[in-house]
């Protein structure tokens, strides 16, 4: 591929999207090729079927290299699932004798002992996210570079994962035909594509709500604070209407698309949807208004779980911009609605930004971490000065964290 062309890998349990983009001078992406396949071997964000995943994946990355005209050798790649833990954590520099001001060295020292974690042998770290620096007491420094003091602290980030689940991932994408650049967790990739700079700032949860997970990333001060994934997502949905409709899933999955609502009191209670039922009688009738309510209990608790995290990690009283939904199930009609109702603060469904091409085809809440993706990979490769506040790390090389970790960390840090 030539250095211009991007290419990123959303791996999740419903569908599998490959995006080509070509990074134009101003900084932006131009899509040349889309490859969205159904989800195999993949549940709650994880795989559990090598080699069906391995097919789904490598039929997504053919139909994106047949409409961009290019290969696709080497990719960003999401990762999911609730074996994801994150920590923050203080790494410390002393700065010898006072006549020197401090030096990147400094800070990669400070990195490299906030990192310095005891995790079990089946842990992965997958991000090292810097928050801020404090230098001799005096908080919320930048950037520290060229001031001097004695002592160097540096507040971080740590995204770490199952070493099974990374190993798996990326033997599948490989098992594809393509290199794995770097792993990003799905939240926030979604991030990247769907916030703005002031919502970072003022307190923020993004909620990225798939096929069997739900991503959470908490930024607060412009910084990642918090994330998660929780093992809940659209599945569940479709499953509560087979259960409570007595009908086949891609029967419920297609009412749910075409008449779903999070808002049973807007629906008209004389409204009624045909389906495929279960037994001998394989078509019924049912109350639209019925569906909305399987719908709106669900989303409710999922809503009630996010929130709960996010107040579990102590951000509930700081998100001031409130919360922003994304992926597939953020396209449910009214849940925007009901999450401001249940939540009780600013809610706005997340679309992907600053794309353009096939723009169309993916200005859907679905392809935020597709998109997300692509702009990490911008930022990763130093394309412009504003970085996305993260350290990237390829499997299984410990080393390469600290590597990218020096690379970026003068323009991580939000200002």
């Amino acid at each position: 591929m030539r250095d211009n062309i991007l290419a990123s890998i959303d791996v999740g349990s419903s569908k599998i999207c490959t995006l080509v983009g070509e990074l134009t001078p101003d900084v932006d992406v131009r899509i040349l090729g889309v490859g969205i396949t159904a989800s195999q071997g993949v549940k709650k964000g994880m795989v559990d079927n090598i080699q069906e995943a391995t097919e789904a994946i490598a039929s997504s990355v053919e139909k994106a290299e047949r409409s961009s005209g290019s290969r696709v050798l080497s990719a960003h790649v999401s990762i999911s699932g609730n074996h994801v833990n994150s920590l923050n954590n203080r790494g410390v520099a002393t700065i010898p004798g006072r006549e020197r001001p401090i030096t990147q060295q400094d800070i990669d020292r400070a990195v490299e002992e906030a990192q310095a974690l005891n995790l079990p042998t089946n842990r992965e770290i997958l991000h090292v996210v810097p928050r801020f620096f404090v230098v001799d007491g005096q908080e919320q420094v930048s950037d520290p570079v060229g001031m001097y003091g004695q002592r160097l602290d540096m507040e971080t980030h740590i995204v770490s994962g199952s070493l099974t689940a990374v190993q798996n991932l990326t033997q599948c994408v490989e098992g594809a035909g393509v290199q794995v650049e770097a792993l990003v967790l799905s939240p926030m990739a979604a991030a990247q594509a769907v916030l703005e700079e002031e919502e970072k700032r003022q307190g923020i949860i993004v909620a990225d709500i798939g096929g069997g997970t739900t991503g959470i990333a908490v930024f607060v001060d412009g910084a990642v604070f918090h994330t998660s994934v929780l093992p809940v997502g659209g599945y569940h949905l479709t499953h509560d209407l087979v259960a409570g409709l007595r009908a086949p899933f891609s029967a419920a999955e297609e009412l749910k698309m075409e008449y779903g609502s999070a808002l049973p009191s807007r629906i008209n209670p004389e409204d009624v949807v045909e389906l495929e039922a279960f037994g001998g009688k394989r078509r019924k009738e049912t109350s639209r208004r019925r569906v909305a309510e399987i719908l709106q209990a669900r989303v409710e608790e999922i809503l009630e779980m996010i929130y709960i995290d996010a107040k579990r990690a102590g951000f509930d009283e700081m998100v001031a911009a409130g919360l922003v939904l994304t992926g597939g199930s953020a396209s449910l009609p009214g849940i925007d609605e009901l999450a401001e109702q249940v939540l009780r603060m600013p809610v706005r469904i997340g679309r992907p930004r600053g794309i353009h091409g096939l723009a169309d085809t993916l200005n859907d809440p679905a392809y935020a971490a597709s998109v997300g993706l692509l702009h990490w990979s911008i930022l990763e490769n130093g394309h412009n000065g504003h970085k996305p506040g993260i350290s990237l790390k390829p499997p299984f090389e410990f080393s390469g964290v600290l590597d990218t970790a020096k690379r970026w960390l003068k323009a991580l840090i939000p200002q």
